[in-house]
Parts: C-alpha cells; sequence; structure tokens
C-alpha cells in the first residue's frame, strides 16, 4: 500500500487494513515456521505497511 492511498483512507478503513495485515504477517510467520514462504521480503513489507498505518491514524486522531 502506498503512502498516497493510505492518506485517502478514512479512520475505519485504516483499522479495518491493520487488522487484515495483522491477520496476514501471522500467516506468513507461520509458512516461514514450515519452510512454505514464497516471497520472504512479504513479511517485511506487511510490517511497515502496518507501521505506516498507525501512524497515519495517529496523526488523523490527534489532529
Amino acid at each position: 500500500m502506498k503512502k498516497k492511498e493510505i492518506k485517502k483512507l478514512s479512520k475505519d478503513e485504516m483499522l479495518k487494513n491493520i487488522d487484515k495485515l495483522k491477520k496476514d504477517l501471522f500467516n506468513f510467520r507461520f509458512q516461514k515456521i514450515s519452510s512454505q514462504v514464497t516471497n520472504p521480503s512479504k513479511i517485511e513489507e506487511t510490517r511497515k505497511t502496518i507501521a505506516r498505518l498507525k501512524t497515519k491514524l495517529r496523526e488523523k486522531i490527534n489532529a
């Protein structure tokens, strides 16, 4: 998810995306343990996207 896309999201959409990405990250971790990960960089990318969403969410709440 790009920064421009994140800026356009509402608070509710951000929370839904964070929940979805956390579930994806959970599944990626299990795939990593069982050696089924097709793209290991997806784990790091997902973590960074969650952090971006949380940052923008905090900015919207404090504004």
